[in-house]
């Protein structure tokens, strides 16, 4: 694995002094320069990385959210930024819990709006000042927030279209395979019949026949 070069150093150094107070962390992960801030200078850091001279990172390549349900904290989002100019790129983080929310920063990166919007539908991360905060991805009256990591793995409702209503309807989730006692040794854990292969099928059938 290469190591990070001479300039992606001096462009290390140089924030770390240019970003005094407004840094909590400078470090490299993967050989890719990171900057770690808080939620308040995030809009700072984010206008100084876009408009220095010696930094030009002018394209927000992706906005995304990550949970680490153990901390205090337990989210971070994360941006990934370009600098074509530099052939260069870094990545801003920000920490938060479910219920501090982050500035948005679509003012300094228009292309931020559907970013934010998809993070808050996904994890919940709510973006304050944000001009149109609603859900993306998921339906309207969607509950929860689906990469949460104690999001229920088979999700609360099901969307089915009926033909005797002429209408999309939604319903509890109903599934032969229960996740929660999952015991993973068989890969047809919620087969009502015995399969080949099934490394179970012996004792299952043994039991049967006694």
């Amino acid at each position: 694995m290469a190591s990070p070069t001479e300039m992606q150093k001096e462009l290390a150094d140089y924030l770390a002094s240019q970003l005094d107070t407004e840094l909590v962390e400078v470090g490299f992960v993967l050989d890719e320069l990171v900057l770690r801030t808080r939620p308040q200078h995030i809009c700072k850091v984010l206008t100084f990385l876009r408009d220095d001279s010696q930094c030009q990172f002018r394209c927000l390549v992706d906005i995304c959210g990550t949970d680490y349900p153990e901390r205090e904290l337990r989210f971070d989002v994360v941006y990934n930024l370009l600098s074509v100019q530099q052939n260069n790129r870094i990545r801003v983080k920000v920490a938060t819990d479910e219920q501090t929310p982050v500035p948005s920063v679509a003012e300094v990166f228009p292309s931020a709006n559907w970013f934010e919007r998809e993070t808050w539908d996904m994890y919940g991360v709510f973006f304050s000042d944000h001009p149109d905060l609603r859900r993306l991805l998921t339906d309207y009256g969607f509950e929860g927030h689906p990469l949460r990591k104690d999001f229920p793995l088979t999700g609360h409702v099901e969307v089915r279209y009926d033909d005797e209503q002429k209408r999309v309807v939604y319903e509890p989730v109903k599934l032969v395979q229960d996740f929660r006692s999952f015991d993973f040794l068989s890969p047809w854990e919620g087969a009502r019949s015995l399969l080949p292969g099934d490394e179970k099928a012996d004792d299952q059938a043994e039991e049967g026949a006694s």
